[in-house]
């Protein structure tokens, strides 16, 4: 195992993963080692740790899934763990997202690991473009760490995590399939719209080569479901898009579900979603699941519809 130590000079930042026993880290005050930086030897127990609670997980194992087969560099982040001597109890994925995975169920200790989790968050700084998993864990992390890092854009503090394991209870569209690479061009477009009205900014506004290699990967990988109709000039167009964005531990987690606005209010979404399910079950995974913002109430009792149903409850913190 890593670890780190506190204090350290003002201002500076550990510099990447380290052999074992180079750095430690201590709570403040205390002398205590609070957290480990893991290892591929430790990832076995982390992605057990992960398994306690599937769906509310699949963001993280997704990550340590391929790291534990690749490496930390082809998973783009490193993972941390609580405590930092012994038994895994909490994992945390840092990365693109900052994932907090705290599966304890007594409060104190849990406030432990969230405590832990802050202190390796504020060595580093912040490098993730959001905090998201669990409500509790999400939430107490970002409580934590609000008085050091800078403003966030937006704190989605309640979001419900539904999931269906069943066929869903509307019928399917049967013209909803997987997208091909050659329709990189049509679906592009789709997702840039639906990450702006969803977050509120173009992802492709300064370049946006990695959101565009991002929606490239997903379709080859035969991730990227899509109902196409002709636009006004007769020519293809995305009416529905959706796209499993992690699938992990048997969840596939849907992401990115829009549709055109000409055709809302149609049941799109609801028919749309059945096919996602109907064949995401076939072939990826036998759980599918979906956070969304509780205060999108039509879109939570479209997903009702479908027969998804709550499980849990997310947060996000948007930078």
């Amino acid at each position: 195992m890593s670890r780190w130590r506190t204090p350290v000079p003002a201002g500076a930042r550990p510099d990447g993963p380290h052999e074992p026993g180079e750095r430690d880290i201590r709570a403040d005050g205390t002398g205590e080692v609070v957290a480990r930086a893991l290892t591929r030897n430790d990832l076995p127990q982390a992605l057990a740790v992960c398994a306690l609670d599937p769906v509310a997980s699949v963001l993280a194992t997704a990550r340590l899934e391929i790291a534990f087969r690749s490496g930390f560099g082809a998973a783009a982040g490193q993972a941390w763990g609580f405590p930092a001597v012994g038994p895994l109890e909490a994992v945390c994925w840092s990365g693109a997202n900052l994932v907090p995975v705290v599966p304890i169920p007594d409060p104190a200790r849990r406030a432990e690991a969230i405590a832990a989790f802050t202190t390796v968050a504020r060595l580093y700084g912040r490098r993730s473009s959001s905090i998201v998993g669990e409500q509790r864990a999400a939430l107490g992390l970002w409580e934590r760490l609000s008085p050091y890092w800078p403003p966030a854009r937006d704190v989605r503090a309640d979001q419900p995590s539904m999931a269906i394991g069943t066929a869903p209870a509307v019928p399917a569209e049967p013209t909803v399939r997987r997208s091909v690479p050659a329709e990189l061009d049509l679906v592009l477009p789709a997702c840039v719209r639906m990450f702006t009205e969803e977050v509120g900014y173009s992802p492709i506004a300064s370049g946006g080569s990695a959101y565009a290699e991002r929606v490239r990967s997903l379709i080859t990988e035969g991730r990227s479901f899509v109902r196409l109709v002709p636009d006004g000039d007769g020519r293809p167009a995305v009416g529905f898009k959706a796209e499993l964005g992690a699938v992990a531990g048997g969840v596939a987690q849907v992401q990115g579900v829009w549709v055109e606005p000409a055709f809302r209010g149609r049941g799109w979404s609801e028919s749309g979603m059945a096919a996602v399910v109907d064949a995401t079950r076939a072939t990826v995974a036998p759980i599918v699941s979906l956070y969304v913002n509780a205060y999108n109430e039509r879109a939570v009792a479209a997903y009702r519809r479908v027969g998804f149903e709550q499980v849990g409850t997310f947060a996000t913190v948007l930078f």
